[in-house]
């Protein structure tokens, strides 16, 4: 009898594909609906996994573009405390689809930023917007919004001459300040800020919402350049804490599971929008936490390079994932402090003691 399944490839098929497979043979997870040229330039955004997509592009070779370099005479860690070289403009993290679309409206003049600026105890004063970009702070607040600008321009810039946007999604929670109706990078009172629980509401996006906000940033991004071409992931990145009352993992696979959805029901309606695995290659059964540090959320070197070896791969029509790759980064031991949101594990009290 012949029906829709007769004849499918071994891909198809949880035995064949995944249960009886090598894992490290999976060459073919991802088939790219476009192709990137070895020069076109390549911008990246997104939660903290998306930090090693610009090095990784370098390493092959290929054209990430950087819109916002940092100034001549900066150390390493100097940039990459100062929020240079991570993405391609100056936003830090942007971990939900509802702030990349907001922060594409502002530096397309959709919308205006709010002009408020946070002080800390030194008197020195910060973006609610992007407050760890500058850990020192500025020195008043024109400055501040001289450098939002900068970055906002810096956006611009990209959009424009970009050939493809990869955008990493890394959580739904997000905090939502209620008098100018913006969301926030993170929570007021963990890093900056002073919290207001009158002023300060904690939302978690539908998969709906999700959607509907990448949907929004796509349209906007593709109105400045009708040319771009979108590739959606999804950060493997359990969150570091929760504020809904959750436990931690099942508040992880909601957003993962809502960002999955929304991520993969917008490339399917698209044809320039497309989503690549990185989540379920890391987090897939046949893996099994493999590319993890001891802490269940860092994603290793060796994690990330085989991550990023499947994107080429597909992407240059290989076969094998085992071809060596540079690593982008070194290890990390430990909790990855360039996720803006690994400054929430600080509040963690420690293991609770056993009841009785």
């Amino acid at each position: 009898m012949q029906h829709p399944y007769t004849g499918l490839p071994a891909r198809s098929f949880w035995r064949t594909a995944v249960a009886e497979a090598d894992p490290a043979e999976a060459g073919d997870l991802w088939t790219p609906k476009f192709g990137i040229g070895q020069d076109e330039p390549v911008i990246t955004a997104g939660s903290c996994f998306a930090r090693h997509i610009g090095p990784a592009l370098l390493q092959e070779g290929m054209h990430w573009y950087d819109a916002e370099p940092a100034p001549a005479g900066l150390t390493r860690e100097q940039r990459q405390a100062r929020g240079y070289g991570s993405f391609s403009f100056r936003t830090g993290n942007i971990h939900t689809a509802a702030a990349l679309r907001q922060w594409f409206a502002w530096a397309l003049t959709e919308e205006r930023p709010p002009d408020e600026v946070w002080h800390d105890e030194d008197g020195r004063c910060h973006d609610p917007y992007r407050p760890t970009v500058e850990p020192d702070g500025y020195a008043s607040p024109e400055e501040v919004l001289l450098a939002r600008q900068a970055t906002l321009a810096a956006i611009r810039r990209a959009l424009s001459e970009a050939g493809v946007l990869v955008f990493t999604l890394g959580l739904t929670e997000a905090w939502q300040d209620t008098v100018h109706g913006t969301v926030l990078p993170m929570c007021p009172g963990t890093v900056r800020g002073t919290f207001d629980p009158s002023r300060h509401v904690l939302v978690n996006h539908t998969a709906a919402q999700a959607h509907d906000d990448l949907a929004a940033a796509v349209a906007l991004a593709r109105a400045a350049n009708p040319g771009l071409k979108t590739v959606l992931t999804v950060s493997p990145v359990p969150l570091t804490a929760t504020a809904t009352g959750r436990h931690a993992l099942v508040a992880t696979t909601y957003s993962k599971s809502v960002l999955r959805a929304a991520a993969g029901q917008l490339a399917d309606r698209l044809d320039h929008v497309d989503y690549f695995p990185s989540y379920e290659i890391v987090t897939g059964h046949p893996y099994r936490a493999a590319s993890y540090e001891s802490n269940l959320r860092t994603v290793s070197a060796d994690g990330v390079a085989f991550v990023m070896r499947h994107f080429f791969q597909a992407l240059h029509g290989r076969t094998s994932p085992r071809q060596p790759a540079a690593r982008s980064q070194p290890t990390v031991i430990g909790e990855d402090q360039s996720c803006d949101d690994a400054s929430l594990d600080y509040y963690n009290p420690g293991p609770v003691p056993p009841a009785g």
